[in-house]
């Protein structure tokens, strides 16, 4: 269980930091998204944060086991709510949304069920 735990970690962790780096440097995908999901340019930066608060959140669970769990649910939040903006703004280009919410997912059961186990 430990192995599938830090894999699903680790790598939601990176994906997500990764996504972070984009929308804070202000990389054209996320904005593409933002127009794409007729979400305001200067939410981009912002929920950037988010994510990266995210996968340090993660990591951070390494030490403190509530707040990887945590993290993890809120990262199930913040794609469910993006979710929610794609489909208010009509658009089902949802393979990348997919990926990111399918990984959340994952590492909040993990986290749960390997902190349950212990």
């Amino acid at each position: 269980m430990l192995a599938i735990y830090l894999t699903v970690t680790l790598l939601t962790s990176a994906l997500n930091g990764a996504a972070a780096i984009a929308n804070v440097i202000g990389h054209d995908y996320p904005k593409t998204e933002a127009d794409r999901n007729r979400i305001p340019r200067s939410w981009v930066r912002p929920l950037g944060l988010l994510l990266g608060a995210g996968a340090l959140g993660l990591l951070a669970g390494f030490v403190v086991p509530v707040v990887g769990t945590l993290a993890a649910a809120g990262l199930v939040l913040y794609f469910l709510g993006a979710l929610g903006a794609h489909v208010r703004a009509g658009n089902f280009r949802l393979g990348a949304w997919a990926l990111f919410f399918g990984l959340a997912l994952a590492a909040l059961i993990v986290n749960l069920a390997y902190h349950m186990e212990a």
